[in-house]
């Protein structure tokens, strides 16, 4: 039996946070979908194309590891590509309220589909995406908090 997990976001940008987390999930399922949701009541400030990109730079190595987009409901592209389990990272207890809610009504849409948390590990127990743009638009370093390959290219969304 394959152990195949989905580990979804915004990743607008994507972190060293998240890459840890997708990392700690790669050494721990078989396969492991990065899913960035799409929603059309949020403006990304990178495009799609963009955030994939980076996605699939910073996994390049990891191959386990798929990059894919939705939207809609969170269970239900968990069961078309065959995961029955949702990983959410947590930094602080205030993620979990949120983020307990969240698995339990994914439990009652689809009740083959887990939730596992991943604690963050502690360096990026601050670090968020919001936090990485508002560093980036008044010059700050984005060394240590984003993969080397992205300050440039988010310094020029700036």
């Amino acid at each position: 039996m394959t152990k195949t997990a989905v580990y979804p976001g915004s990743f607008d940008p994507m972190t060293n946070g998240h890459l840890d987390i997708i990392k700690r999930a790669a050494n721990n399922f078989d396969k492991v979908y990065v899913a960035i949701l799409t929603n059309s009541s949020k403006t990304p400030k990178f495009s799609l194309e963009q955030r994939i990109d980076w996605l699939k730079r910073a996994t390049a190595d990891m191959p386990n590891v798929e990059i894919a987009s939705f939207s809609g409901m969170l269970v239900n592209f968990a069961n078309e590509v065959g995961a029955n389990v949702i990983i959410k990272g947590l930094r602080a207890v205030s993620d979990f309220e949120y983020e307990f809610q969240m698995a339990l009504t994914n439990r009652q849409l689809s009740p083959n589909v887990e939730t596992m948390f991943l604690m963050t590990n502690g360096k990026y127990s601050y670090l968020s995406s919001s936090i990485v743009k508002e560093v980036a638009k008044y010059g700050g370093k984005l060394d240590g908090l984003v993969p080397d390959f992205m300050i440039e290219e988010i310094y020029r969304e700036f």
